[in-house]
């Protein structure tokens, strides 16, 4: 069994999810995949069980009934991972708007710069953004500034969904506890993380948006992270540590 884990949510990516199966599993470096497939009715996850049947211990399968959100089918796979002794774990989408390869380097700033958390970032030097209208650009820059005006998170990329932690980090926090299930999610896991005292070190990519399939960003999941930031400021859900009892 690899150390790494990398988890990929999909709901309907039969256009996208054999080909990012085959290619992380030739990677150079090994890392584990497990999909967890929301019920889709196009038969994903059908196609990720003909993938399995190639590389039975390396692609593992969480089929969950109906579409529970992003963060959700994340903290199931945190938990499924942290159960089966996995040391670095991962966020990736399945569109290939996140690179395989950089998975390399997300790893690296974990397990030899010692973040406790290592993100993907289209803001820093080095990162970017390809095939994106203008107003997105300004809309997701402008999240991010937002983001740590109101809670001093100081990553340049709060939003970014392309991640790698330290199974300590994930340890740390009290999973059942977590609040939001779209693109807040990603903010909350960055605050809890920071709040326990892990370091998060931004590492520069390319993210280029999805060529195949229909993306899943909703004016409700704009509207959670927009308020759900607010909520994180003033309701003052965490503390200075947040490890289960």
């Amino acid at each position: 069994m690899s150390q790494s884990l990398v988890i990929i949510p999909t709901y309907n990516e039969k256009e996208n999810v054999v080909r990012m199966l085959d290619t992380v599993m030739g990677l150079a470096f090994p890392f584990d995949v497990l999909v967890v497939d929301d019920g889709s009715p196009d038969g994903t996850a059908a196609l990720v069980k003909e993938a399995q049947s190639r590389h039975p211990e390396r692609i593992h399968l969480l089929e969950r009934e109906g579409k529970l959100g992003l963060g959700t089918a994340y903290i199931a796979g945190f938990k499924w991972a942290l159960s089966r002794g996995y040391n670095f774990i991962f966020e990736m989408d399945c569109d290939f708007s996140h690179n395989p390869e950089d998975l390399l380097r997300l790893r690296a700033a974990c397990d030899e710069g010692g973040a406790g958390m290592s993100v993907g970032s289209r803001y820093v030097k080095g990162g970017g953004v390809a095939n994106w209208p203008m107003n997105r650009l300004i809309l997701s820059y402008g999240a991010s500034f937002y983001v740590n005006f109101v809670l001093g998170l100081a990553v340049r990329d709060s939003t970014a969904g392309f991640v790698c932690y330290r199974r300590e980090t994930l340890e740390a926090i009290d999973l059942d506890a977590v609040q939001f299930v779209g693109y807040a999610f990603q903010i909350e896991m960055k605050l809890r993380s920071k709040r326990n005292g892990f370091a998060i070190q931004e590492v520069p990519i390319i993210f280029v948006d999805r060529e195949l399939g229909t993306s899943k960003m909703s004016m409700n999941i704009f509207r959670e992270a927009l308020l759900g930031v607010l909520q994180m400021r003033f309701q003052r859900i965490f503390y200075p540590t947040d490890k289960p009892s």
